[in-house]
């Protein structure tokens, strides 16, 4: 397990979680969310929708998982947290991580 300073940037956090989670059973992908522009100017975006987790997945017991993951002073965004109020309405597993302890937590329905 990597030591608490090799884990300050999001992008480290978020790592770590992946492999916790499909150490743990989960079937885990990263989901980027975004737009971009084409050659002729159109916008084109991708990902699930605004808002959605960075991490989504199924746990071992079949529910769908959905992860924001954030460092230790990071901010949600109410449409992040609109995004996991949903999923948790909806019988999933949804909620913010700092850590990889926050996500197999998460993971577990706790």
């Amino acid at each position: 397990m990597a030591g608490i300073g090799e884990l300050k940037s999001e992008a480290n956090i978020q790592n770590a979680i992946l492999i916790a989670l499909s150490e743990a059973g989960c079937l885990v992908w990263r989901q980027n969310t975004g737009a971009y522009k084409d050659k002729t100017g159109r916008v084109i975006r991708y990902g699930l929708c605004v808002g959605s987790s960075d991490i989504i997945g199924l746990t071992p017991s079949g529910h769908f998982l959905a992860v924001e993951v954030k460092t230790a002073t990071g901010r949600i965004r109410p449409e992040q947290q609109r995004f996991i109020d949903a999923v948790n309405r909806a019988g999933g597993r949804a909620g913010v991580a700092r850590s990889v302890e926050d996500a197999l937590k998460i993971a577990k329905g706790g």
